[in-house]
């Protein structure tokens, strides 16, 4: 490896200049011309995210997922495959009805989390009660056995409902200010009040469960308009339900002022065994170098609190149109072009850590990986993720590029390594050089990262678009580069304790989910 004493930062104006050619493709303006003309994203993402819906891993409607894009890929003579890597907990989601009863009644807007035990095909209705604030662990044990028979809400009540921008637009500067430390000082108590309990939010529930409570009731607000994060459930016997944060709320203030909230649950879920869980992986054979490859990459599962369409639903369609497209238009590439759609990612990254350990002959071979992971936003930032020889073969593919995709994308050489994060960091710690397409933000960690607002509607099909062109034309250019990628890497800079970086260790796939 070379040393290096400074960080390379090329921000692309891709102007001409000297050594890159600016003559016209004709394989690249017939891209451009069929993702423009005949663009299937909207065919695509309809049948994926409305039909199909959301991806959870072990989930039916993963397996239908899979063997959707197979048909797809085929219908496009694409050849496809579904390959097993390991197994999952098998559930499948049903309805989720949430009323307060009294001290009137009110349909409330809330659902399980994946993975929560139902209410047995049966209404439960019990009174709502806060989690206690304690002197310590002895006193909460004493107050367990009260728990019993009540539905126990274990997140804090949020000051607000609005966001922070909406206060800095409208709020005075005073107003503002003052909330923000109010909103600070009562997050800090209520994490004391569950220290204090002796549990964390994983044991609690477990805790509240053993003790015989009805059910948990929680709210993690996403810090925008509506939306909320819904991940997975820790008890085994009991719903473990998420409420809005409006509605949360009014629960909250009823049950403190003593006007004890009553609610009736009913909460559907099916455990179905033990899943079989797959990457589905798509291929354009190559023509002159077939064991050398290029990856187009994106993970197919998702959580299940909206459809999973920006993350990642759209990275998903990406990589199909991009396929689709280089099927019609560059049918005989010169290396091998894959589509990886990974199974599990939202857990670890499992399914392409398990393609890494089960296919170091292509690993080995890689020309490059490209992956989109970030939500619906055209592409503005491409990372060298430590190669050190990255920005040469990158600019040079990127010239290619139409002005209008390539002129906002800001470039970091040799940038670090991902550790994690997305798919890409898999093959990155492997020694393969892949690299994160990542896109404008669109409030996409508030608004639709793992909430009940990921839906078909979030998605901005124009720079969708704008990202499946692009992917395919740097699939294009690596497969026709006449030299094999360098994998040479930079000395990483020193660590906060002053030590050697290293580059990060390929981890192992859990093959096994909720299983053992």
């Amino acid at each position: 490896m070379k040393r290096i004493s400074f960080l390379f930062l090329l921000i692309f104006t891709f102007q001409f200049h000297a050594g890159f050619s600016q003559s016209k493709d004709p394989v690249v303006e017939n891209i451009v011309k069929e993702a423009t003309e005949n663009s299937q994203l909207e065919k695509l993402a309809h049948e994926l995210m409305d039909v199909i819906g959301p991806r959870l891993v072990g989930s039916p409607q993963m397996q239908q997922a899979h063997e959707w894009a197979v048909a797809k890929y085929k219908g496009w003579n694409i050849v496809a495959k579904n390959e097993k890597w390991g197994e999952w907990r098998g559930w499948e989601r049903g309805v989720s009805h949430i009323d307060m009863v009294a001290p009137r009644v009110k349909s409330l807007e809330g659902m399980q989390l994946a993975w929560s035990p139902g209410t047995g095909g049966k209404t439960v209705t019990a009174d709502v009660t806060i989690l206690p604030d304690v002197a310590d662990s002895l006193a909460f044990q004493k107050w367990l056995p009260s728990a019993k028979g009540k539905f126990v809400m274990i997140s804090m009540n949020q000051p607000t409902g609005r966001p922070d921008y909406n206060w800095q637009e409208f709020a005075t500067k005073e107003s503002f200010e003052k909330m923000k430390k109010d909103r600070d000082a009562q997050t800090e108590a209520w994490a004391n009040r569950l220290k204090k309990s002796g549990y964390n939010a994983r044991t609690l529930p477990l805790a509240l469960e053993k003790a015989g409570a009805a059910g948990v009731v929680m709210s993690y607000w996403s810090k925008g308009f509506g939306a909320n994060k819904i991940f997975g459930a820790y008890t085994k016997t009991i719903p473990t339900i998420d409420i809005s944060l409006e509605d949360y709320g009014l629960l909250y203030r009823l049950s403190e002022s003593g006007h004890t909230p009553k609610i009736s649950v009913r909460a559907d879920a099916k455990e179905t065994g033990v899943s079989q869980t797959f990457n589905t992986i798509g291929e354009i054979k190559g023509s002159e170098k077939p064991n050398e490859y290029v990856i187009l990459s994106a993970h197919f599962d998702s959580w299940d609190g909206g459809t999973g369409a920006t993350d990642n639903g759209t990275g998903t369609i990406v990589m199909m149109e991009a396929m689709r497209i280089l099927k019609k238009v560059y049918p005989n590439p010169k290396r091998t072009i894959l589509v990886g759609h990974w199974g599990s990612e939202e857990q670890g990254l499992n399914g392409s850590r398990a393609f890494v350990e089960d296919h170091p002959e292509i690993v080995q071979n890689i020309q490059a990986v490209f992956n989109q992971d970030n939500g619906t936003g055209r592409v503005i930032n491409l990372s060298g993720q430590g190669f050190l020889n990255s920005y040469e073969y990158l600019s040079r593919w990127l010239t290619k590029v139409p002005e209008h995709i390539k002129t906002p994308i800001e470039s970091k050489f040799p940038g670090a390594p991902g550790a994690g994060g997305s798919d890409f960091a898999s093959f990155v710690a492997a020694g393969a050089p892949a690299f994160s397409l990542s896109s404008l933000n669109w409030s996409y960690g508030t608004y639709t990262w793992h909430t009940n607002r990921d839906t078909y509607d979030k998605i901005v099909f124009d720079d969708v678009r704008s990202n499946a062109i692009l992917a395919a034309i740097m699939a294009y250019q690596a497969s026709e580069d006449p030299a094999k990628t360098s994998r040479e890497k930079s000395v990483l800079p020193l660590n906060a304790k002053g030590e050697p970086g290293t580059w990060p260790e390929p981890r192992k796939a859990t093959r096994r989910g909720g299983l053992d």
